[in-house]
């Protein structure tokens, strides 16, 4: 398997400058108009953790379009387009008494792939507890969901179960139909900064995948000021990426590395052809942090901040694509950090807004992971569906203890203000 040349250990500056100060000016508010139910991470609610959406849309009938959304532990829901349960899906168990159980992280979707001579659309999920891709068929008729994944299919990065449990696994994720008809997955791998990339194969009327190319994004980076500067993990750790998204109709890919910034690179028959480029640093690129053992966490010191970042709060974290025509369009990163997002020109990448999520009929939006958004048309959705992770829905939910619980869902707006 051929591996992208991009220097893994080396001190490596970015390849394109972006801002170098911190945005001021206050983000546009928008307001959710429906939002899913919430999901507990607790035993009570299934360890249910939500992460990531994809927007299904019905091929015929938009008003049978579908959100596919992942849970972690808790599997796979699927939304109707007022923010309904329709199915819930579990993880595979765990394949031996010590091993990890399926954890569902990033999921994306693929139309038109041939299963036994016949177009379907998939749902393509990372199993981060797995170390596999796992594919689910949308049924147009029932609208439910089916495992169609095939039975030996193999880990993604790890050499063997051992490694697995380490869970330095599959992480983040884009798909991409290439001009031949060929699909194909690209995942990051969690606690490192390796992105590969896979193509989806049948396999006896089931989905299999094949390593295809991989590339390793910088680790250290060579500020302006000639000093070396490496963001800050725990021990052992790598800056890893996990919003991934590539754009069809040209094959660019854009990287969030959440500590680093937004990368853009481009596949070409499922290979890395540039080197990647940056596109935007996190406010805190250059910024001396720490690991503190005790806070269990790395401590920033702001004050010896030296001016070298860009915009985006850290984590850098979903990525979606609002598509007009082949080329015109926005792209939406999701900035962590201060519960904001902001936009970018998809043909030129040049800065066009700054949104955050905001509390109207539903509660806004905070520490979002995942996005997804389609500039379709759908009932309730006149401008298109943008979908946002809620990493802290409110109001609160107490327990049996009274502590309230660790409460997430997902909040649906229209997605008109994009244009």
């Amino acid at each position: 398997m051929r591996r992208m040349a991009v220097p893994v250990l080396a001190v490596v500056p970015l390849l394109l400058a972006a801002p170098a100060t911190a945005a001021t000016d206050a983000p546009r508010p928008v307001r959710a108009v429906a939002e899913t139910p919430s999901l507990f991470d607790d035993r009570a609610g299934g360890d249910a953790d939500a992460d990531d959406p994809a927007i299904w849309v019905h091929p015929k009938n938009p008003a049978g379009s579908l959100v596919v959304a992942t849970a972690k532990h808790g599997g796979l829901r699927v939304y109707d387009l007022a923010a309904r349960e329709r199915q819930a899906i579990a993880t595979p168990p765990a394949p031996g008494p010590d091993d990890e159980a399926g954890r569902f992280n990033n999921v994306d979707l693929v139309t038109g792939f041939r299963l036994r001579g016949r177009p379907a659309d998939l749902a393509v999920v990372t199993d981060r507890g797995r170390d596999q891709l796992r594919f689910y068929r949308i049924d147009p008729d029932t609208r439910l969901l089916t495992d169609v994944t095939a039975p030996d299919v193999p880990f993604t990065f790890s050499q063997d179960q051992a490694e697995v449990n380490e869970q330095r696994t599959a992480y983040g994720l884009g798909t991409y139909v290439d001009p031949t008809g060929v699909a194909y997955a690209v995942v990051s791998r969690r606690s490192t900064s390796e992105v590969g990339v896979f193509r989806l194969v049948e396999r006896a009327g089931r989905v299999g995948y094949q390593p295809v190319d991989r590339l390793t994004l910088p680790s250290t980076f060579t500020l302006p000021d000639g000093t070396a500067w490496s963001p800050c993990n725990d021990p052992g750790d790598g800056p890893q990426v996990e919003g991934t998204v590539v754009d069809p109709d040209t094959g660019v890919v854009y990287l969030a590395q959440e500590k680093v910034g937004l990368w853009r690179t481009r596949l070409v028959g499922g290979r890395f052809v540039e080197t990647p480029r940056s596109v935007e640093r996190v406010r805190e690129y250059g910024v001396p942090a720490v690991f503190d053992p005790a806070e269990d966490d790395c401590v920033t010191d702001h004050s010896a901040d030296p001016g070298f970042g860009g915009r985006i709060a850290q984590d850098v974290e979903g990525l979606a694509l609002y598509r007009k025509g082949s080329s015109a369009g926005t792209l939406v990163v999701s900035s962590q950090g201060d519960d904001t997002f902001y936009t970018y020109d998809r043909r030129t990448n040049r800065p066009t807004g700054r949104f955050a999520v905001v509390d109207g009929v539903v509660d806004g939006s905070q520490e979002c992971d995942g996005t997804a958004v389609t500039s379709t048309t759908l009932p309730g959705f006149p401008g298109g569906l943008l979908v946002v992770h809620d990493g802290r829905n409110t109001p609160d939910t107490p327990g049996e203890d009274g502590e309230a619980r660790t409460d997430t869902n997902f909040k649906f707006l229209d997605a008109g203000f994009l244009r």
